[in-house]
């Protein structure tokens, strides 16, 4: 019987190690299990910090329209709007001559070939008619040398110049006033720009100290009138330059045509 009960003691012995150690393996299991999702939480963690990291600069970027609305306001309204509205009356006058000229342009070669063939024949009425319904400078020319085709080729060809010099001046109408606005743009960014400069200096003299955060707020009025003032320069001073262009290119066509005009009289006025 001792015997029977110490392997009987024995063998529960066993069992109850077993089931401990079974017990311990299944704590540990439940453990490791509940310390992967930390572990994955910690390292999400940092990602989503770069994410909102990588996604703030995304947030930050403006538009060239807001840019440009920020440093017009900082460059002070008071200084900007005179460059500002330089830029607009130069643009609307720029606008009008470039639709005039090329409302002005006429087939020359085309309005000459017809006032021949009426030539030929004879009908001045019709050649004047012709030149009427014509529009630009050179037909407006021809008329005033057609209604005088009566009175002599001396005194068609004095009409010829004289009107001449009249549409000339009208292709040069408001060209003073583009190149006042192109002197003023500038000159009104660098007249900012002396202003901030005496306003950077009058920091300096009230802080006692010359750092960049004293003179920063005055020198940028200074540098950004005078961008914006070149700016508007260059932009206004391109189109101005096509519009001579444009008006030395009429002017020939005048020239030539009116020659070509008095060439057709002499050969056909009887």
């Amino acid at each position: 019987m001792s015997i029977v009960g110490l392997l009987t003691f024995a063998n529960f012995n066993n069992v109850m190690a077993q089931d401990e150690a079974a017990a311990a393996e299944a704590t540990e299991q439940v453990a490791a299990t509940d310390e992967a999702p930390a572990a994955d939480a910690v390292v999400a963690e940092p990602a989503a910090e770069e994410e909102t990291v990588a996604a703030a600069p995304a947030d930050d970027t403006k538009s060239f329209h807001q840019m440009l609305k920020e440093k017009y306001i900082q460059g002070g309204a008071g200084w900007m709007t005179p460059v500002l509205l330089c830029l607009i009356f130069g643009m609307a006058l720029i606008i009008e001559r470039i639709l005039y000229l090329n409302m002005a342009t006429t087939n020359v070669k085309k309005l000459l070939d017809g006032i021949e063939e009426n030539a030929k024949k004879g009908d001045w009425k019709g050649a004047r008619e012709l030149c009427a319904n014509t529009r630009g400078p050179v037909a407006s020319i021809f008329v005033q040398g057609l209604d005088r085709i009566d009175q002599g080729l001396d005194n068609v060809e004095k009409a010829v110049t004289s009107y001449g010099g009249v549409q000339m001046a009208r292709l040069e109408n408001n060209m003073t006033w583009i190149g006042l606005f192109i002197a003023l743009a500038p000159s009104f960014g660098f007249l900012g720009t002396v202003v901030g400069m005496v306003q950077a200096f009058d920091d300096i003299e009230t802080a006692g100290d010359i750092s960049p955060t004293v003179v920063a707020g005055g020198m940028k009025v200074a540098l950004l009138t005078t961008i914006f003032g070149l700016i508007t320069a260059i932009i206004l001073q391109i189109f101005y330059n096509y519009i001579l262009t444009k008006i030395e290119s009429l002017v020939d066509q005048m020239e030539d045509g009116s020659i070509s005009f008095m060439d057709i009289l002499v050969k056909y006025h009887k």
